[in-house]
């Protein structure tokens, strides 16, 4: 597993407006252009310096173009609209493999047994679980995985997935039909495999697998995509482009 620490960087970043900054700017050109002031409150270079790494390769980059095309779009749409906080976080399990595995491991799990909170000593279990087999962890402080957890779950509230301040509580999300359709996009191109079916994305779609197939084969979806499903194995095939996909659901 690749560790970094976008997770603690994230999960601090006050100035959620730098997201739509760094999508065509540096803290060199930025620089050239009167200072970081003119864009945030926070103070020092190198503290923005280090939101832009994270911002840059967990919330923005994809491996695949099409899928940081979409984000791309999204973002300069609306930095904090519910749809663009949604594709950040897909994207940002996508390039983060820890932010990743807690999902998997601690906020799923909690999300679909119809648990109202997740507590922050459920996270250090989990990261400490897991510490007994990644050598990099084991390099990890008490205090390190401690604000680690803490941080993982205010980015799940930055990401508009759960809410309140000391005891933060599960929000349950339902996918409007564009993000619906963007969602079927982004688990078609995000997978390894064809078949969708034990895709681990199928999570993310916060609806259990049989709503999300009964929502996928409704008519009005089909002009977006092609489906073939025969019980034990789901291909999607996307009919637009993945360069016209957001503009053509909104003007739909």
């Amino acid at each position: 597993m690749k560790l970094n620490s976008d997770i603690n960087v994230l999960g601090s970043l006050p100035d959620w407006s730098l997201i739509k900054v760094f999508l065509s700017e540096d803290m060199f050109s930025i620089q050239e252009k009167g200072g970081i002031h003119q864009y945030t409150s926070i103070k020092t270079d190198k503290s923005v310096k280090r939101f832009e790494k994270a911002i840059k390769t967990t919330l923005i980059h994809n491996e695949r173009p099409a899928l940081e095309t979409i984000v791309r779009q999204a973002i300069n749409l609306n930095t904090t609209s519910f749809d663009t906080l949604l594709l950040l976080f897909w994207n940002a399990s996508a390039n983060n493999e820890l932010f990743n595995y807690l999902n998997e491991k601690v906020y799923f799990p909690a999300f679909y047994s119809g648990r109202v909170s997740i507590k922050n000593d459920e996270v250090v279990a989990c990261i400490k679980d897991l510490k007994l087999t990644e050598d990099d962890l084991k390099k990890w402080s008490e205090l390190t995985v401690s604000v680690t957890a803490s941080k993982y779950l205010t980015l799940l509230k930055k990401f508009g997935l759960m809410e309140g301040s000391r005891n933060k509580n599960i929000v349950h999300p339902h996918l409007s039909d564009r993000l619906f359709v963007l969602f079927v996009y982004w688990i078609s191109a995000i997978s390894d495999k064809p078949n969708l079916v034990y895709s681990h994305w199928l999570p993310y779609c916060f609806s259990e697998k049989q709503a999300f197939l009964d929502r996928l084969f409704q008519k009005k979806f089909s002009k977006y995509y092609n489906v073939v499903y025969t019980g034990d194995n789901l291909t999607i095939e996307p009919v637009l482009s993945y360069e016209s996909i957001n503009e053509y659901i909104i003007e739909s």
